[in-house]
């Protein structure tokens, strides 16, 4: 089928966080009297694409709203599962008994919950940097102090620190990791060997760790993504969370996965979790696993398009930018520490692009340690949306 990711929607006046929220999310409660509100700031910013979300899952929603009743909700029978793990199993040849799979209002909530379930007082959490704010966030939230591995930055391309991980969960009274897996924000896809290496440390230490996979299946064409548990199947400590909520654009209907193996931490969750689900949430995460994939893939295609013209005019445009185009996601990770010195900007990059380029992306700021220099660029947008951005961004800078 041909879909049309080229088609540009108006996504004001809907309580969109993309549109509307920008403001709160990436300043807080500093003072933004100098950003004037503007219709025509070109968004590509936070981890939701401007891509309509697919026909399938749309008409899913539809089929449930002619039920004509929206009543408490929650995941009965197998037909639900079952398509979950038809999906894991084609996909990542990655299967699970039904009774491990929990589920939460996103993913963040669900490390928020799990962070307090795992951790004491005095224990500690392993984050992989530069890493997504929210990872740190769970802790905080938590009061669980974090601890810092740097990946290894080989010109754009990450790489884990074994040895520094490997002493820091010796020394540091580490009881949980938190990770991406693929990453965020580099997009590294982590191979089967690297994660069996830090299952490993993690299995002879005695450490929990959750696997963040909201963004496995997107994928360059090239890559194949490993669920973590799979790569370790005889450590019942590994939490596999997975959402389709990046994937097919339902981000605000706040359904996720989570495949929690550890029959002590399952009864702690069934325990204490309180929650029924949104009846169109989980219509629509099905139909996704359903009849999602030739959508899936037709709109992975077109990401790689758009990553070959950024990688394209980056090199031409800003030659002194480093940049790789990443295994997965759909955000691009961007060193510009040339330029930042050049111009001299001491102001946040996210205020700087608005004020000087009318562009939202997200800076150094946004990511918790290891960033410096950098600014993550959504480019889940129609190919024109992203060639006007790109080139404001370039004018701010030169």
């Amino acid at each position: 089928m041909n879909y049309n990711f080229d088609e540009i929607i108006d996504r004001r006046y809907t309580n969109s966080m993309n549109v509307e929220g920008y403001k709160g999310y990436l300043f807080g409660n500093t003072d933004t009297s100098d950003l004037k509100d503007n219709d025509e700031l070109i968004r590509m910013w936070v981890a939701d694409m401007d891509f309509s979300t697919p026909e399938v899952v749309l008409n899913a929603i539809r089929e449930r709203l002619n039920k004509k009743i929206l009543g408490y909700t929650n995941v009965f029978g197998s037909e639900y599962y079952e398509a979950f793990v038809s999906w894991t199993k084609k996909r990542y040849g990655f299967t699970f008994p039904q009774e491990h799979l929990v589920f939460s209002h996103g993913i963040v909530a669900g490390l928020i919950e799990l962070v307090g379930y795992i951790c004491d007082k005095d224990d500690k959490a392993l984050i992989f940097t530069p890493s997504y704010g929210p990872f740190k966030m769970a802790c905080d939230k938590n009061h669980i102090s974090t601890v810092y591995s740097p990946l290894i930055n080989h010109h754009g391309y990450y790489e884990i620190d074994f040895d520094d991980v490997r002493k820091k969960v010796e020394t540091e009274n580490i009881k949980l990791s938190i990770f991406a897996n693929p990453h965020n924000p580099t997009g590294r896809v982590w191979s089967e060997e690297e994660l069996d290496t830090l299952g490993q440390i993690m299995k002879d230490n005695d450490v929990w760790l959750i696997s963040d996979e909201i963004h496995c299946d997107i994928k360059r064409s090239d890559q194949s993504h490993v669920p973590f548990a799979k790569a370790v199947p005889d450590y019942d400590k590994i939490i596999t969370t997975m959402s389709q909520s990046k994937a097919f654009n339902i981000a605000g209907l706040m359904f996720s996965n989570i495949i929690i193996q550890n029959e002590s931490l399952l009864k702690t969750w069934n325990t204490h979790h309180f929650g029924t689900e949104n009846p169109l949430s989980v219509v629509a995460t099905q139909a996704a696993y359903e009849k999602g994939e030739d959508w899936l893939q037709a709109m992975n295609n077109y990401l790689d398009d758009n990553f070959n013209y950024l990688a394209d005019f980056l090199e031409k445009e800003l030659p002194h930018a480093e940049f790789k185009i990443p295994e997965a996601t759909y955000l691009a990770w961007v060193d510009l520490s040339y330029y930042i010195k050049e111009k001299d900007i001491d102001e946040s990059m996210a205020k700087f692009f608005i004020k000087n380029a009318g562009v939202i992306i997200e800076g150094a700021e946004q990511f918790v340690h290891n960033a410096e220099g950098h600014i993550r660029i959504n480019i889940a947008v129609p190919r024109e949306v992203m060639k006007k951005g790109l080139q404001k961004i370039k004018a701010a800078l030169v």
